[in-house]
């Protein structure tokens, strides 16, 4: 079992920024791939950000290219999502997910494990 709990949303300004973590405990937090996702009111859970168990690759989705970066401390067993130039459609619950296997990063029905998420709304 790998337990994982997110922490770091809030309401801001659209560009503005905020930084979520994904503190993980459990069995060996360096075997398992780990993603964020994100799933506004009335809309499917959507793919933001992943990277594989070593952080030394990394996958976004194309609407947060270039604004989020993806980051991990194998040592702290936390993953981390930087958000800058925040916009008002950036607005949902975000949530890390982790998986064994480096394959198929975009998929969620794929990850094993999921965190409660954490609430960012950013306004116009």
């Amino acid at each position: 079992q790998v337990q994982l709990v997110e922490s770091g949303g809030g309401y801001v300004q659209a560009g503005g920024s905020l930084r979520l973590s994904c503190a993980a405990s459990g069995r060996t937090f360096s075997n398992y791939a780990i993603g964020w996702f994100r799933q506004a009111p009335g809309e499917d859970r959507e793919f933001v950000a992943a990277n594989t168990r070593s952080g030394g690759s990394t996958i976004y989705a194309d609407s947060v290219k270039g604004r989020f970066t993806i980051s991990r401390d194998n040592a702290k067993n936390t993953v981390y999502l930087q958000m800058n130039s925040l916009k008002p459609e950036d607005t949902a619950v975000y949530h890390c997910a982790a998986r064994y296997y480096s394959t198929s990063l975009t998929i969620a029905r794929g990850y094993d494990y999921w965190g409660q998420g954490t609430q960012v709304t950013v306004s116009s």
